[in-house]
């Protein structure tokens, strides 16, 4: 075997070995056992969000032991293959083999990374703020860029992308804008994209100078109905306003648009839609999702660390720099992750970024861990 396919081999073990102690493949197959001893439960659906996020849980830990089972038989059967291969002097044989442990390796280190998403909300569906910072007119139009940016990355997985409100710029671009981001583990993936965002280019309305434009991004978990989120009515300010869109698909004007404003906290949501009872509903249950992030955090100081820091939209804040001019690079200043591929990256192609931030994450809380444990 060459020596390119033993490290290829070598590798998906070590993704197998670690996949195996994530998800604790001594006990998975136990907690199915319960599972679907659960879901036989005649009262189950009595409660119909307890038993919705029980089969969601249910499945997730079916597709865990599955893919697990699925590159543990194909490593020994292309192992197995090759070395028929090379023992009969059938080329084609092993070169098909090989090709199909390349594929394998790159399905082994996605799920080996997916694995590191077993933070308490990760699984969960997100929502996405991006709100324009310093820098004017050039500050919405790429306030406008991100949202095209964190569309596309939703869309390119699969996962459905549900406006919530926006708010047009005076001349270009949007103020503001909340999305619903929903997927497999959404929030788990998004939640390293909050942060300040600074774009540094030659102005496109007509300036002819070089500018440098910040924008914000806050991700939040949505929040399941059986997570117990108190909110005084007492607590609450709720408005109504008018808003436009800005047209296109996102044409959207009402009198009946609502915001919220949590006074204990300052927190503030908003939401467009036409319908204004739907706006109050929409609106209170972004509000207990950033209620429930404010509780996540205090369990986490790593992560409000990370949010304290966060400050405004402005020079020193930022987490990640996408520099046009005067020359191509887009580059995380948390990981030092870097790419000149800048076009690639506006077009959604976000995947190495949130990654690496992921396993710094993860490295991080390790070594904590373990120094507490000293």
């Amino acid at each position: 075997m060459r020596a390119e396919i033993e490290n290829i081999v070598e590798g998906i073990e070590k993704s197998l070995k670690l996949l195996g102690q994530r998800m604790d493949l001594e006990t998975a197959g136990h907690r199915l056992e319960e599972f679907n001893a659960m879901i036989e439960d005649p009262d189950l659906w009595s409660d119909p969000a307890r038993a919705q996020k029980l089969m969601r849980d249910r499945q997730m830990l079916m597709d865990a032991i599955e893919t697990y089972r699925r590159i543990e038989r194909e490593l020994k059967d292309n192992v197995e293959l090759i070395g028929l291969g090379e023992a009969e002097g059938d080329a084609e044989v092993v070169a098909e083999a090989e090709a199909a442990l390349k594929a394998l390796s790159d399905l082994a280190a996605q799920k080996e990374l997916e694995a590191l998403l077993d933070g308490e909300a990760d699984g969960n569906d997100a929502y996405l703020e991006i709100n324009a910072g310093a820098g004017g007119t050039e500050a919405c139009d790429w306030a406008q860029m991100l949202q095209r940016m964190y569309v596309r990355w939703a869309e390119k997985r699969g996962f459905t992308v549900e406006l919530q409100s926006e708010e047009p710029g005076s001349e270009a671009g949007i103020k503001s804008c909340v999305y619903k981001i929903s997927g497999p583990n959404a929030y788990g993936w998004l939640k390293s994209e909050s942060g300040v965002h600074r774009l540094v280019r030659i102005s496109p309305f007509g300036k002819g100078t070089r500018e440098t434009s910040f924008a914000s991004v806050w991700v939040y978990p949505v929040v399941d109905d059986n997570i117990e989120i108190e909110i005084n009515p007492a607590d609450i300010r709720i408005d109504t306003y008018r808003s436009s869109g800005a047209g296109g698909q996102h044409v959207n004007t009402t009198d009946s648009a609502v915001r919220i404003t949590h006074l204990p906290t300052g927190i503030v949501v908003t939401s467009s839609e036409k319908s204004q009872h739907q706006n109050r509903d929409i609106a209170m249950k972004a509000l207990r999702s950033r209620l429930y992030q404010l509780e996540l955090d205090r369990r986490n100081a790593e992560i409000t660390a990370q949010h304290e820091a966060k400050g405004e939209a402005g020079w020193g804040n930022q987490i990640r720099s996408y520099v046009l001019q005067p020359y191509q690079m887009v580059k995380d200043l948390r990981t030092r992750h870097e790419t000149s591929d800048t076009q690639g990256v506006l077009d959604g192609d976000l995947d190495a970024f949130m990654a690496a931030t992921l396993a710094m994450n993860v490295a991080g809380k390790s070594r904590a861990e373990a120094q507490k444990a000293d």
